[in-house]
């Protein structure tokens, strides 16, 4: 990626992975950004993966050939991100490094020292002129508490106008990869499955960065963001506020012998001939957990089906609320359909788990399959889309 004259591409791009920080999928792979500014003095941001050390500082090297930068920048601890730093601080015993003070505390755990002797400490404010003329490269520091850590900066390099976001704004896949879905679908899933839970703490960056004049945006994972600008800031700011962003409804079930299955696809048939303007329906067992924690949070009416299991719910179902509620899950209208041979229980234990949520609204019209679909059945389905459909058409 050429970013500018001045600043390089010095990532790396991981196409081994098998699962993002342990857990997410990323068919696409996944890429660790750093990134070089130059100028009089010569700033790195950030490290990466501790599986690319050795070509981390070897594109370093290809960037300035025998010069030797002066600082390293760590806007971020977490270990994909922070795993090389030692090597590079041994690489270059005159190089400083920059970091929150926080930041300094978990190196010392992580490397056994904090670099007493050379380290920087930047917290919000803070600037590091990279020259000494008036048209030098400037850092400006952003605290960015729990966005998703609580050591994180970013950084604003003010002659190009480019926003340094630490985990703000990335996607998973590989940067030589192309992604046919665009943008926005992974970086959602990123978002939500990992920064979601942040809500307010985006809030408070994004107000921020609205009195920067932003011209590009160097994420630590994905690429570099550099034209609309504004439709990116305006993505982040509709998932942090928990708005809607799409108008439809997400419909999520479980089923043990296909009976659930059958209503909640019944239910979608009837919503789309009805008008719905989107209806998504998954399978919470066999489809990715995170997709479908995308997708509720990105459309504004969730349906939950469930398996009455052991007189309580189905475990997929009971892990996906849980998941939901762990990400603050709020301003959604909620339906609920539950399954049992012989004492229904599901529609009552998703409701109580939604309890001490925010501004969740649950539909008077509950559905009760009772082991299979029936013409009962039916009409219950029928009076629940009706419900869902008020204010979408």
């Amino acid at each position: 990626m050429n970013i500018s004259d001045c600043v390089k591409y010095v990532g790396v791009d991981d196409h081994k992975i098998d699962l993002f920080e342990g857990q997410f999928e990323v068919p696409l792979g996944m890429a660790y950004n750093s990134y070089v500014i130059l100028d009089e003095k010569i700033a790195v941001m950030d490290s990466v993966d501790q599986n690319f050390g050795d070509q981390w500082l070897k594109n370093i090297e290809n960037v300035l050939g025998t010069k030797s930068p002066d600082f390293l920048i760590v806007q971020h601890m977490e270990m994909d991100h922070s795993a090389n730093i030692k090597l590079f601080m041994d690489k270059y015993p005159q190089a400083k490094v920059v970091a929150s003070k926080m930041a300094f505390a978990m190196m010392k755990c992580y490397f056994g020292t904090d670099f007493a002797d050379r380290q920087i400490i930047a917290a919000e404010g803070f600037k590091l002129e990279l020259g000494s003329n008036s048209d030098c490269h400037v850092l400006n520091f952003i605290s960015a508490p729990n966005v998703h850590w609580p050591e994180v900066l970013m950084t604003y390099e003010s002659k190009e106008k480019i926003l340094f976001s630490a985990d703000g704004f990335g996607k998973f896949g590989a940067n030589d990869v192309e992604d046919s879905e665009g943008w926005a679908c992974e970086a959602r899933r990123y978002y939500f499955g990992i920064v979601g839970k942040f809500g307010t703490n985006v809030q408070v960056v994004l107000k921020k960065a609205a009195g920067l004049q932003i011209e590009k945006i160097c994420p630590l994972h994905g690429p570099v963001l550099d034209s609309e600008i504004e439709k990116y800031l305006n993505f982040y700011n509709t998932w942090s506020a928990y708005e809607v962003e799409t108008k439809g409804i997400f419909i999520a079930y479980t089923s043990v012998y296909g009976n659930t299955k059958k209503a909640a696809e019944k239910l979608a048939a009837l919503l789309q001939a009805k008008g719905c303007p989107k209806v998504a329906i998954a399978d919470l067992a066999r489809e990715d957990t995170y997709e479908c924690i995308e997708d509720a949070f990105r459309y504004g009416k969730l349906v939950l089906a469930s398996t009455t299991y052991n007189g309580e719910l189905f475990p997929k179902m009971r892990e996906f609320i849980e998941h939901l509620k762990e990400r603050n899950y709020q301003k959604r209208t909620v339906a609920l359909i539950e399954n049992g041979s012989w004492a229904p229980r599901a529609a009552k234990v998703m409701a109580d788990m939604f309890a001490d949520s925010k501004e969740i609204e649950l539909c008077s019209s509950k559905v009760t399959v009772k082991i299979a679909v029936n013409e009962e059945t039916e009409a219950q389905l029928e009076n629940l889309a009706d419900e869902l459909m008020a204010g979408l058409k």
